[in-house]
């Protein structure tokens, strides 16, 4: 079913031989600063005995990356990575930056989705698409630090016609008659039997397989055994756990996991999943090097909006490097919103005042620093990362905000709303958590009762 594989000698195929051999090229392209002028980066994907190796200008390469936000390629090379993603192909400067920087670029093709409107039965559309995107691979195609050409994004998720499959076969098709030197593939949004058996009858000229996927990433050995995939593929998305599969509060509020415990299931689930298998699986990109709202300004993005690092990015520091940071972000140890957790259903009366406490330790004992903040819950109802707006802050509810434990006072409206409270170190790091609760109408109708009797 996958193309472009050549049979060679057996080789040791460990991920310590890979981890080594890919460091050891990055450093020395880094070294070198990439500066001089060369032609077109050179990718491959060759079948050995012990499974599928990745070969980028003839050495081994095990991706060690992340998908591109706020955050910036000097801070992912200095972390260890030596690979990115994009959703799109940017702007002329972007893969000269990663060159700089010793990275490679898996580089986004950005196609139509179903789910906003386009129309897969539609051969003119279909044709102007493929036409638009020749344009950008003839553009990028023989810049150095390029690897990969990822053909849309999540094509599958809320889409029922298989016709964009056949859509995505053409696309890679023409990549590869003007652009014999990169990949293709394209990013899907989990894995089941159906959407593999498409994939492989409509699209087989594609490399190999990209899946994104959170916490059901635990569940990919298993989805792909069903299958019967034994091609290589990479993680294009992976990390926290969604919005959509996490546990939610009574009224239906997302409860998202504190700094701390994302930073552990990346550890878990990098371990468990992508590591386990060097054999098929090439590597991977983390999700979000940057920030962004969804849901909520912290969910997903392993940097604050305010620009520190997380205890994420520690973690994916030690996965990719084998070493620690020198200083390393505050861990949370608890927090707490009228004596409840997060996963307590925090119920609240209008305008009362209440106290709420976060405890957090630093690993090099740095003064912390505490900050809060109330929000709106969000009414996005978005998916598959699309634009949201962060919700209105609520200024003048909380008392003594600069400390560990504040009091604050419950908005008037009543709602769901959450409660932030974010720990900073002064050295670039920090953690976060935050508390959905919800403000009773009950209670407000039971004051203007009480109000009237008296």
């Amino acid at each position: 079913m996958i193309a472009h594989f050549d049979s060679r000698s057996s080789r040791k195929n460990t991920l310590a031989f890979w981890l080594a051999v890919s460091c050891a090229a990055a450093l020395s392209l880094a070294a070198r600063g990439q500066s001089e002028s060369r032609g077109p980066t050179k990718s491959e994907i060759h079948k050995t005995e012990n499974g599928y190796q990745l070969l980028v200008d003839g050495r081994p390469f095990w991706i060690k990356g992340a998908g591109l936000g706020s955050g910036t390629m000097e801070q992912l090379a200095a972390h260890g990575g030596n690979s990115l993603r994009t959703w799109g192909v940017g702007n002329d400067a972007l893969l000269e930056r990663a060159v700089k920087n010793g990275l490679y670029v898996t580089m986004g093709l950005d196609v139509a989705r179903e789910r906003n409107g386009f129309n897969y039965d539609d051969p003119a559309a279909v044709s102007r698409q493929l036409e638009r995107i020749k344009a950008q691979v003839l553009r990028y195609k023989d810049r150095p630090g390029l690897i990969i050409w990822a053909i849309g994004n999540e094509l599958n998720l809320n889409a029922k016609n298989p016709n964009v499959w056949d859509a995505v076969n053409g696309i890679s098709k023409m990549i590869h008659q003007v652009d014999p030197n990169h990949l293709t593939t394209t990013p899907l949004a989990g894995v089941n039997l159906k959407l593999l058996a498409e994939i492989k009858t409509r699209a087989p000229d594609l490399d190999l397989l990209a899946v994104q996927m959170y916490a059901d990433i635990v569940n990919l050995p298993r989805y792909l055994r069903q299958a019967q995939w034994d091609g290589p593929y990479i993680i294009t998305e992976w990390g926290a756990t969604g919005h959509w599969e996490c546990e939610k509060t009574d009224w239906g509020a997302p409860i998202e996991n504190d700094s701390t415990v994302k930073a552990g299931l990346y550890e878990k689930r990098y371990d468990a999943v992508i590591a386990a298998d060097p054999q098929h699986c090439l590597g991977s990109y983390a999700f979000l090097w940057g920030q962004k709202q969804e849901r909520t300004p912290t969910w997903y993005g392993v940097f604050l909006a305010s620009g520190e690092e997380t205890e994420s990015v520690d973690v994916l520091a030690h996965l990719w490097s084998g070493n620690w940071p020198t200083n390393r972000s505050p861990r949370i140890q608890g927090a707490w919103l009228d004596g409840e957790t997060s996963h307590q259903n925090v119920h609240l009366k209008p305008g009362a005042t209440y106290t709420a406490k976060v405890i957090a330790k630093d690993p090099e004992n740095d003064a912390l620093v505490y900050t809060w903040e109330i929000l709106k819950e969000s009414s996005a109802t978005s998916v598959g990362g699309d634009y949201e707006s962060k919700p209105s802050s609520l200024p003048g509810l909380i008392q003594n905000s600069a400390t560990s434990e504040v009091t604050m006072a419950a908005p008037s409206q009543p709602g769901a709303y959450r409660l932030f409270a974010y720990v900073r170190d002064g050295q670039g790091h920090a953690a976060h958590v935050n508390i959905p609760f919800y403000v009773d109408a009950t209670n407000a109708l039971a004051k203007i009762s009480d109000a009237i009797a008296k």
